[in-house]
């Protein structure tokens, strides 16, 4: 028994009712986004499946709830059914470079100079994707300089193939590819621009990557060959800027912005690493490498200041050790800070797969 209300819900009149949801990130209601189907009515009781475009959405939970409530307060309504879900919509093909079967979105994590935490960010930050539910691959294009198997435990991996594809390396859900897994590790990498690119080139296209919704690429730092490469070789969903607040991170910060502006890519933002530091014992906050560098930059570029990192002892350990804060202890602030790095994130890749490239 489902109540006394006499008056019949129609599927029409629950589209029209969610029709009112906006989504606060993409400007425009649930059902023109897509995100609504299955509506189904039976007496005064509703069914129907939300469906986000990112498993990562930083707003998954106000929308579950203004669409559960919105029907809920419909007349002859009594129970809602509400099945939530999400899927990443691929890249739009907006040019004639060849796609990477089964990669939806690809994100370049840069930085226009070394020691700024980007590879410490890429691989936080495609742990965070992953408990949060995506399908997450990192590609390590530092080639001469590859750290990301230390940081994900993955030092000791040896390399497979299978119908002349490689296995990539797999920790923490994260599935990985670096060259660190083909020399050895006192060998000096001494190669041209052509070798880096057909490198880059073929970890995106000889690997077996399966079905991602998100590969990560950690760049080298500065605005050399790499990045040319990458931004050649495939459509990229963006390309996140990572800086520490001292004015020269920010300067070459600037320089990393422009490279992905005249390649034609979308910053989907910037991050400030070792933002602040907290100290374990009295709490006491210290701004050791200055602070708020990062968002006054973005503010300055127009571009979305996607969150800061702090500086936290425990990240460095874990990194050297191949255990990353957010797998090992997720609960900590720096690994919510990696969390929520990463709903901006993925907000962002969202927001211009409905957009131009410009």
């Amino acid at each position: 028994m489902f109540g006394r209300k006499d008056s019949k819900v129609t599927p029409e009149q629950v589209i029209s009712v969610l029709s009112k949801v906006m989504d606060p990130d993409l400007h425009t209601d649930v059902v023109t986004l897509g995100m609504i189907s299955d509506v189904r009515c039976q007496g005064n009781k509703v069914f129907f499946k939300l469906t986000l475009t990112t498993p990562a959405c930083p707003v998954k939970e106000k929308l579950e709830q203004e669409c559960k409530q919105l029907v809920l307060e419909m007349p002859g309504v009594e129970e809602v059914q509400m099945e939530s879900t999400a899927s990443v919509a691929p890249r739009a093909k907006v040019s004639s470079k060849e796609e990477i079967p089964g990669i939806k979105q690809i994100i370049a994590v840069s930085s226009g100079k070394g020691g700024v935490g980007k590879t410490t960010v890429s691989v936080n930050l495609a742990i965070a994707l992953t408990q949060l539910g995506a399908r997450v691959g990192l590609l390590d294009a530092d080639i001469t300089g590859p750290n990301a198997p230390l940081m994900l435990g993955l030092s000791e991996h040896q390399p497979t193939t299978l119908n002349n594809r490689i296995i990539p390396a797999e920790n923490f859900g994260v599935k990985c590819i670096s060259m660190a897994f083909f020399v050895a590790k006192d060998t000096a990498i001494i190669w041209r621009g052509p070798m880096l690119d057909k490198a880059i080139r073929q970890f995106l296209r000889d690997v077996d990557w399966g079905e991602l919704d998100y590969l990560i690429v950690d760049m080298p730092p500065g605005t050399g060959d790499a990045q040319l490469s990458l931004c050649q070789a495939t459509d990229l969903a963006g390309g996140v800027i990572v800086t520490t607040p001292q004015d020269v991170a920010l300067l070459d910060g600037r320089r990393g912005v422009a490279v992905f502006q005249q390649m034609g890519v979308n910053v989907l933002g910037l991050v400030e690493n070792m933002s602040f530091f907290v100290c374990p014992h009295c709490q006491g906050r210290s701004e050791i490498f200055n602070h708020g560098g990062g968002r006054a930059l973005a503010e300055e570029m127009d571009l979305p200041f996607l969150g800061e990192i702090p500086l936290d002892a425990s990240v460095r350990k874990g990194s050297d050790a191949g255990a990353p804060i957010t797998a090992i202890d997720p609960d900590c602030p720096v690994s919510q800070a990696f969390c929520e790095l990463a709903k901006q994130v993925a907000a962002q890749v969202s927001i211009h797969s409905l957009q131009p490239v410009g």
